[in-house]
C-alpha cells in the first residue's frame, strides 16, 4: 500500500532536497553509504570471482544498530517535506500478529502504515496498538507518522464480521466505518483514507466520495485516495467530479494491467501518489532472472529491495508487507538512501529493469 506529495515528481532522478529538518538524519545515513561502500569494495572474492548474489535476508548488511535517538529523527512529515520517495509498511493478512509486527516496523524505520477497515483481511486495531506502543518506545509524535486506511463496501467484507450496520443507508456505513477506523487506530485523524475499490456503480463511487469529502472538512481526514481502479475512465470521471481531488492510487503492479502505464501518466500529471502492492509477488520472474539479481549484486541489494528502487525511481510508492526483521531493515535501508537524494538506479538500468519486466 500515501500524500502524498501535491507536486508530481516528473522525473526519475533525484537530487539532494532536503530541508533543514532532516540535516541531522542526513549525516548520519551519509554514514551508512560509506559503510555501503566499503562492504562493495569486498564483494570479490581474493581469487577474483565475485559472491553469490545476496538473496532476501542474506545481504551483507550496512545498518547499524539504531538507538532511540536516532530513530526519532525520522518521521513522515520529514519525508514528506523532502518530496522523495518511500515506502509504506503493509499490513493486511497479519490477524493477531499484527500488533508486534506495526510495532517492529516502526521500530525498524517505517513511517507510513497502510491497513483497511476490513476484518476479513485486516487487523486494524493491532495497527493501532502497535504504532502506539512504538511511538511510546522511541518519543514519537502521532505526527511523525502517517496511517493510511480505506472504507471497505459491502462486497469485500466477510458478512460475519461487517465493522459497520449493513442495512443502514450507503452513506451512514461510510460515517460507521470511518468512525470505527478512528476508534481502532486510537487517533483523531486519519492522514490518508482510501475508496478499497469503485462501488458496482459510479454513482454509488460518487455517494462514497462525498462522504469522504465531508470528513475532510471536518478535519478528520486529510487527504483520500482510491484503490484497485485499473479503468482510465472511472479514475479520470473521478477525478473531474470530485470537490477534494484524489491524492492516492492504490493498485497492483502487474502484468495483466499492462502495469497501469496510462493510469500512472495520468497520476504523474495530476500530482497523484501511485501506489503499488503486490509488487514483488506478481514480478517473480523477473526478479529471479540472472540479469535481475547481477544488477542487485552490482548495487549490494536483494533482488526484491532492487525491485522497489526500480518503483521509487519512477516516483512511486511501493508497499512492503514483509514479516521478518531482517527484511523490514533492508527495505528501510534502500529507502533511505532515497531520502538522502542517492541516486541509486541510472536510467540505463531503470531501462533495463523495465525490459525485463516488459513494462
Amino acid at each position: 500500500m500515501v500524500l502524498v506529495n501535491p507536486t508530481p515528481r516528473k522525473t526519475r532522478r533525484y537530487k539532494s532536497t532536503l530541508t533543514a529538518v532532516i540535516v541531522v538524519s542526513t549525516v548520519i545515513f551519509i554514514a551508512w553509504l560509506i559503510a555501503l561502500s566499503l562492504i562493495g569494495n569486498n564483494s570479490i572474492n581474493k581469487d577474483g570471482s565475485s559472491n553469490a548474489t545476496p538473496l532476501r535476508g542474506q545481504i551483507q548488511s550496512v545498518l547499524v544498530e539504531q538507538s532511540k535517538d536516532t530513530m526519532n529523527k525520522v518521521s513522515a512529515k520529514s519525508m514528506l517535506q523532502s518530496k522523495l520517495p518511500y515506502i509504506i509498511y503493509g499490513t493486511a493478512w497479519k490477524k493477531g500478529a499484527t500488533a508486534s509486527l506495526v510495532s517492529q516496523a516502526v521500530q525498524s524505520g517505517f513511517r507510513f502504515i497502510d491497513t483497511a477497515c476490513q476484518p476479513k483481511h485486516y487487523n486494524e486495531a493491532g495497527v493501532g496498538e502497535g504504532w502506539k506502543e512504538a511511538a511510546a518506545k522511541l518519543g514519537l509524535d502521532r505526527s511523525d507518522l502517517f496511517l493510511q486506511t480505506k472504507f471497505t463496501s459491502l462486497d469485500g467484507q466477510d458478512p460475519n464480521k461487517i465493522p459497520y450496520d449493513e442495512l443502514e443507508t450507503l452513506e451512514e456505513q461510510v460515517k460507521q466505518s470511518i468512525a470505527k477506523s478512528l476508534e481502532n487506530l486510537q487517533t483523531d485523524y486519519i492522514d490518508s483514507l482510501v475508496m478499497h475499490s469503485p462501488m458496482r456503480s459510479y454513482e454509488d463511487t460518487l455517494r462514497v466520495w462525498r462522504v469522504f469529502e465531508s470528513f475532510v472538512k471536518q478535519e478528520k481526514v486529510r487527504h483520500l485516495g482510491l484503490a484497485n481502479c485499473y479503468d482510465k475512465k472511472t479514475f479520470l470521471r473521478l477525478y473531474q467530479d470530485s470537490h477534494i481531488k484524489p491524492k492516492v492510487l492504490q493498485n497492483r503492479f502487474y502484468s495483466q494491467s499492462g502495469f497501469d502505464a496510462e493510469l500512472r501518466s495520468l497520476c504523474d500529471a495530476y500530482g497523484v501518489t501511485y501506489q503499488s502492492f503486490w509488487t514483488l509477488s506478481a514480478n517473480r520472474e523477473a526478479i529471479n532472472s540472472h540479469e535481475w539479481k547481477a544488477m542487485a549484486r552490482s548495487k549490494n541489494l536483494t533482488p526484491q529491495t532492487l525491485m522497489y528502487a526500480y518503483m521509487m525511481s519512477l516516483g512511486h510508492t511501493p508497499l512492503s508487507g514483509t514479516t521478518d526483521a531482517t527484511h523490514m531493515k533492508e527495505d528501510v535501508e534502500i529507502m533511505m538512501r532515497f531520502q538522502i537524494g542517492k541516486e541509486v538506479l541510472s536510467e540505463d538500468d531503470i531501462g533495463t529493469l523495465s525490459s525485463l519486466l516488459r513494462v
